[in-house]
């Protein structure tokens, strides 16, 4: 038998005492790797936050949509009708072949044999509908006599009928066309298409007739008027300005007649046909100049205001409301909050506004806003203004949740950090504000993924009402918090 020296005879010994003086628990371990100053304790809290409802007055317009229609809100009877002004975009890098081609390719010409258009339009593409998109509808389309100043914001109370803004020398265009969203000529197949917004709804309004224009000289139609003053001086047409200061202002298109839908506008062209000479061959040729959101497009709304004045006035709950219509302000008690909570770190700030059910007597309650924004009170008019983005740091985004009726932002932490640090440079430096959003996402072509690229009022009709007010008499809105308090 091999007998042990007693040196390895100690050493297991040893070992054998350290591992049995081990403690069973593992409470010890953070802090046994951690330095003592670095410990915190895990405070948990909440909040009670006061809310009330916020008429929104005019929202500003310039967005990447326009809107064309007259609605009546089914919960309040009031009426809502919208319009719009555009502008037509002409993209700098095209060239004098890319608009026209030469001029003595041109087949389409007049009894003296000068240029000539054979026909041009104007087309409305409807991105989505609220409302009956089967109802007969009517739009007019006004031409501009001078073009909207660039530059000025322009908000949803702008009327360029009221301004000035419309020709009316006796001479302008004023152009109808009954429609309806929904176009019944289209099979089942393009309507798909139009729902997977891959395909869009058009309503086309011919300008036809001899056209004088604002310099006194007639020619034989409006599509007419561009193609000859196009060859006269191409350098009209070098860019957005000229051809609106020297040929096309815009046009203001006013919902006229009808009543029960509301569309959202993705693009209006200007169109004009004609025909030229391809290596011999006759061809039919078009110049289509679109009004979209590169150039300076306006939507007008025109509602009740002592209906909205009205629902605002009523604190046993919080309105959001849109167009333009009444927003929710927060105070979050961030005095409260940080009493005895000073040299802790403020981790955790989730708040969640719960949606109340539409009254008993509303037959047809409107949809609630899909997407909505919490932002500091006094950053909201900057930010729409100067086309920021959620930044989760002053402002942050929110789903509605359908299954549990509630808007919820799970971390305002930062809000509440600045406001803080702010809080003697303004009067409402506690105050945020909810805002119905429409967001546009621009998705990576490679990943998949997909980033907010813009966000701007909701313009749709939609309502909810939510819990809180000054007199609410349900439970309280409350906001739930976490600190870490390092301890030593």
């Amino acid at each position: 038998m091999q007998i042990l020296r007693t040196p390895t005879l100690l050493l297991l010994v040893g070992i054998l005492y350290v591992v049995t003086s081990c403690d069973n628990t593992t409470e010890s371990i953070g802090q046994s790797v951690t330095n003592a100053a670095d410990t915190f304790q895990v405070i948990h809290d909440e909040y009670v936050v006061e809310t009330r409802s916020m008429v929104a007055g005019s929202v500003l317009s310039g967005g990447l949509y326009t809107y064309l229609g007259h609605v009546r809100d089914s919960e309040t009877g009031a009426y809502i009708r919208s319009g719009y002004t555009t502008q037509f975009a002409i993209l700098e890098s095209f060239d004098e072949i890319a608009l026209f081609p030469p001029a003595d390719s041109i087949a389409s010409r007049g009894a003296n044999g000068e240029i000539v258009a054979d026909s041009c339009r104007l087309r409305v593409y409807f991105y989505e509908s609220r409302g009956d998109s089967l109802c007969p509808m009517r739009l007019t389309a006004y031409e501009l006599g001078t073009p909207l100043a660039e530059g000025n914001k322009y908000y949803t109370d702008f009327d360029p009928e009221a301004e000035g803004y419309l020709r009316n020398d006796g001479h302008q265009i004023v152009a109808n066309k009954m429609y309806t969203p929904l176009d019944l000529t289209l099979s089942d197949s393009l309507r798909d298409l139009i729902i997977d917004r891959t395909n869009l709804e058009v309503v086309t309004v011919p300008l036809v007739g001899e056209y004088t224009a604002r310099d006194g000289r007639t020619y034989g139609s409006y599509g007419t008027y561009i193609m000859q003053r196009y060859y006269e001086n191409s350098q009209d047409f070098a860019n957005s300005y000229n051809f609106a200061h020297n040929i096309c202002p815009g046009f203001y298109v006013k919902s006229t007649d009808g009543l029960g839908v509301m569309s959202q506008v993705y693009i209006t062209e200007l169109v004009v046909y004609y025909r030229f000479l391809d290596s011999g061959t006759e061809t039919s040729g078009a110049l289509m100049l679109s009004g979209t959101g590169e150039v300076l497009q306006t939507t007008t709304l025109s509602h009740d205001q002592a209906t909205i004045d009205r629902l605002a006035a009523d604190e046993t709950c919080t309105y959001l409301k849109a167009p333009a219509g009444i927003y929710t302000e927060v105070t979050l008690p961030i005095d409260d909050m940080k009493y005895g909570h000073e040299r802790d770190t403020l981790s955790m700030a989730k708040i969640t506004f719960q949606g109340l059910n539409s009254p008993s007597d509303v037959a047809k309650p409107l949809a609630q806003p899909t997407q909505v924004m919490i932002i500091h009170k006094d950053s909201l008019q900057q930010f729409f203004e100067e086309r920021r983005l959620p930044n989760n740091q002053s402002s942050f985004l929110a789903t509605y949740d359908s299954g549990m009726h509630t808007y919820t932002f799970n971390n305002i932490s930062a809000m509440i950090s600045q406001m803080y640090a702010n809080k003697s440079k303004s009067e409402d430096w506690n105050k945020a504000v909810l805002v119905p959003v429409q967001i546009e996402y621009t998705t990576n072509a490679s990943t998949g993924s997909s980033t907010v690229s813009t966000v701007s009022n909701a313009m749709h009709l939609s309502s909810v009402r939510l819990v809180g007010g000054p007199q609410n008499q349900r439970e309280p809105v409350v906001m739930n918090v976490i600190y870490n308090r390092f301890t030593r």
